[in-house]
């Protein structure tokens, strides 16, 4: 009697209804133009998540806010992501939907136009939520496509895929002080420009991503016979996300305050500040994509390892640091921490396969999630304290990289 065939970790990394086009996919390379065209949009489309913060001077002084709403414009907006995306993540591994992406960055060119003309504090949370939903929509699906079009590259094209994120919300500071400063919360109206062209280029990428999905049988799904077990992959999932939230709130508190930190503590101009914040966030985007690759290579859970716990010694040093020690020390932090994303991203879905879009949405849900509470949360502590003292706490943040030791090491055809 002939045994039941069993499929591999790598094949079970693919969606379901994939197996065929991510075959071929691997057999001719890489899609570098959808892989091009998939991080230029998540470049477009995180830019001008990045103007929220970037304006937050701006608003601060204009509506007299405290750092607690602050923070609360960072939840709206973030938590709205977090919520939806492993929704939109379960609802696509049933159901791809090729134009979702285009559909969905209408919400963020609308959330732009509505915060260019926000005259109240409720009407400027809307504003951020709809920038959020469009940040829903668009990270599982994507991530998706991205993987499709890895050539079997998966940790390369996740890295490609973070790094148009990474700097994107990168530019943010830039374009806010060259442009939103000078001219005003109207301005930001402009940026509305920047969603229409990257619904073009979604639409585009809608249209090669429905061929790929077309309908067919699904394979058999069977556990790879040197895989761990269902309780090691809910413990390495539990640890994956707990790495996440130790890195994605040390980052949520640089963006959210970094630039009010040097404003206060070194009497910095506002554009100067949004200098040395782009010097951070495009540190990150650097290591976010030199991780992957390297993950590919040398393996995700030694990357993780560095990443986490190696950016320790920076953040203890930071809050005793003058200006210009503190702009080395962020770029550095901005390089190790950054370099884990796609190594956790892609651990987890090797660890799930067969819910592909959902442990996407789910893991990038958390990040923002996590982001838009930290900054909630650093912000009410700022209030009662002050914002030197915030970065001594989150400074412990990376000591979380201990829990490492405890993920499971994966058959290398996973890798």
């Amino acid at each position: 009697m002939n045994k039941p065939a069993v499929v591999s970790q790598e094949t079970l990394t693919e969606p379901i209804t994939d197996v065929t086009a991510a075959a071929k996919a691997r057999t001719v390379g890489p899609a570098y133009v959808v892989l091009a065209g998939i991080s230029l949009s998540h470049f477009l489309n995180d830019t001008m998540q990045s103007l929220i913060p970037s304006v937050y001077p701006i608003l601060k002084d204009s509506y007299a806010l405290d750092f607690a709403q602050i923070g609360m414009i960072t939840l709206a907006f973030q938590f709205t992501a977090s919520l939806l995306q492993p929704l939109v993540g379960h609802f696509t591994d049933k159901k791809a939907q090729p134009f979702s992406l285009a559909i969905g960055m209408g919400s963020t060119f609308f959330g732009l136009l509505l915060l260019s003309i926000a005259q109240h504090y409720l009407v400027i949370l809307l504003a951020a939520a709809l920038v959020g939903l469009g940040s829903a929509v668009f990270h599982p699906e994507s991530a998706r496509i991205a993987r499709l079009a890895s050539g079997g590259r998966y940790g390369f094209a996740q890295s490609v895929f973070q790094v148009g994120g990474s700097f994107g919300t990168s530019m943010g500071p830039l374009l806010a002080a060259a442009i939103v400063v000078p001219f005003g919360q109207a301005s930001i109206a402009w940026f509305s420009s920047i969603a229409f062209v990257a619904i073009l280029i979604l639409w585009r990428i809608g249209r090669w991503y429905g061929p790929q999905i077309t309908a067919k049988k699904p394979m058999p799904i069977h556990a790879h016979p040197d895989g761990p077990s269902s309780r090691r992959v809910a413990i390495a999932l539990a640890v994956l996300v707990a790495l996440l939230f130790s890195k994605q709130l040390y980052v949520s508190s640089l963006s959210s305050y970094y630039i009010f930190y040097l404003i206060d503590k070194f009497g910095v101009s506002t554009q100067a500040a949004q200098i040395y914040l782009f010097a951070f966030l495009a540190a990150n985007a650097v290591g976010a994509f030199l991780g992957g690759p390297v993950g590919d290579r040398f393996g995700r859970k030694y990357v993780i390892w560095f990443s986490i716990l190696g950016a320790l010694p920076f953040t203890l040093a930071l809050p005793y640091a003058g200006l210009a020690l503190s702009a080395v020390l962020t770029i550095i932090i901005g390089l190790v921490i950054s370099s884990a994303t796609s190594s956790i991203i892609v651990f987890a879905q090797e660890l799930v396969p067969h819910r592909f879009g959902m442990i996407s949405g789910v893991f990038f849900g958390v990040a923002f999630g996590i982001g838009g509470l930290g900054a909630a949360v650093l912000g009410e502590l700022a209030d009662h304290t002050s914002l030197g003292f915030v970065y001594q706490v989150c400074a412990y943040l990376p000591a979380i990289g201990l829990l490492a030791v405890f993920l499971p090491k994966l058959p290398h055809q996973a890798r």
